[in-house]
């Protein structure tokens, strides 16, 4: 017989009251183990010491509410500084949601309308040229420039189906060499809006607008659409209808005196250090030169996290409403079905994209695991996030690493979805 049972009914009431209730850490009441969220600790250990990346920040949230919020290792390539949270990163690609946010809610105020020609609003690219190959009696094939047949539309400008490219990524030789000699990413000199729409307007699409998804300039363009339409130059606009509304104290298109102390810089051995970082130069004045709406932010992770938060919750942020519900469910939409071209470099297989977000399109396919439905995106520097609307989560991965930035966007992943428990 059970020792309680042989005592006094109050006193064995007073025993069970006396002992303690297993309680939950909030990780764990929010579907998280504990002991699976310190594997992201270690994980990083271990790409740290193997000389991945000098340090990262990593951020998980759900329910709106923060269950993992980490540094680690340093914050300079000397590995001289321990990595604080409020670690300042160029956020290159990350930028790119941000300005599609900032077109939508132009849509939402009726002043811009996706069905738009792109020269509406900037006439210098209103007869775009495109590639066309053709073969000659030998076999040979060559590329020459033809008028494009199709209009460029804002729509395009979102989804990257504008045949504009990277020059990094350009699909053809000669237009690779087309855009470095245009300096039209701004590497080299300062263009200003007006030079870069001009350079860009005398050179050829890759492909016909509205038929392929090509990542390259489109956001870039979208940002100065964006200024024309507001009467804002694009950094001064998100400052203040995006970062400033939402708490985003640490998201600019120029690095503040108070955060360069927490700048977080590459390993010198990256080899994709020197040109990246020379590209997205965060000391540089944003009235200089056109805003770079595809790459020219800093961040933390702290910020990002509000930003995706926002999104997660329909457009709106501590009582803060930037977009309305049914416009965020249409950008965290696939745009892209049906088209040619491919998200996968970023984004792995199984994604489309949307209006400022890549968009898994089923649960198989991928290479990590997700939901059908969730968004991401990432910055060539080396950062990345997700945003899951099945599950509620977002994720936030900061580092200061281009070159391996494709294997610790899916290792953050794997770690995040592999401590989640129900």
């Amino acid at each position: 017989m059970h020792r309680s049972l042989l005592l006094p009914a109050a006193l064995a009431l007073s025993l069970v009251s006396a002992v303690p209730a297993f309680a939950r850490s909030p990780a764990e009441e929010l579907g998280f183990s504990t002991k699976a969220l310190e594997r992201i600790k270690a994980a990083m250990a271990r790409e740290i010491d193997k000389g991945t990346m000098p340090g990262a920040v990593t951020l998980i949230a759900r329910d709106g509410e923060i269950v993992h919020f980490e540094a680690y290792g340093f914050l300079d390539a000397a590995k001289t500084k321990p990595m604080p949270k409020d670690a300042v990163f160029r956020a290159f690609s990350m930028t790119k949601p941000f300005v599609a946010v900032a077109a939508m809610m132009l849509v939402e105020r009726g002043q811009l309308s996706l069905r738009d020609p792109v020269a509406t609003y900037i006439p210098e690219m209103k007869a775009m040229t495109v590639l066309a190959e053709k073969t000659d009696a030998s076999g040979k094939i060559t590329r020459e420039a033809v008028p494009a047949t199709r209009t460029m539309t804002v729509h395009d400008l979102l989804r990257h189906t504008t045949g504009l490219t990277y020059s990094v990524s350009a699909p053809f030789p000669e237009l690779k060499d087309a855009y470095l000699k245009a300096d039209l990413e701004s590497r080299d000199g300062d263009l200003s809006p007006e030079e870069f729409v001009k350079r860009l307007a005398a050179t050829p699409l890759a492909y016909e607008p509205g038929t392929r998804f090509e990542y390259g300039l489109s956001v870039d363009v979208l940002g100065i659409v964006v200024e024309r339409v507001s009467g804002k130059r694009l950094d001064v606009f998100l400052e203040d209808e995006l970062f400033k509304p939402l708490g985003m104290k640490d998201t600019h298109f120029q690095l503040t005196p108070d955060q360069t102390a927490r700048l977080a810089d590459a390993l010198d051995t990256d080899p994709q250090k020197v040109d990246g970082w020379k590209w997205v130069r965060v000391d540089q004045d944003p009235g200089k030169r056109y805003r770079l709406g595809g790459a020219g932010t800093v961040t933390t992770a702290q910020d990002y996290f509000r930003f995706a938060q926002m999104m997660l919750n329909g457009g709106e942020l501590d009582g803060v409403r930037i977009l309305s519900p049914r416009t965020v469910d249409f950008m965290l939409s696939d745009h892209t079905l049906g088209l040619g071209g491919s998200t996968a470099g970023t984004t792995g297989p199984g994604y489309g994209f949307g209006l400022g977000f890549g968009i898994r399109r089923q649960e198989g396919m991928a290479v990590v695991p997700g939901s059908p439905g969730d968004a991401m995106w990432a910055g060539a520097g080396g950062t990345s996030f997700t945003i899951d609307p099945k599950e509620d989560l977002v994720g936030v991965f900061m580092a200061a690493a281009p070159t391996p930035r494709v294997h610790t966007r899916m290792l953050f992943k794997n770690l995040m979805y592999g401590a989640m428990t129900e």
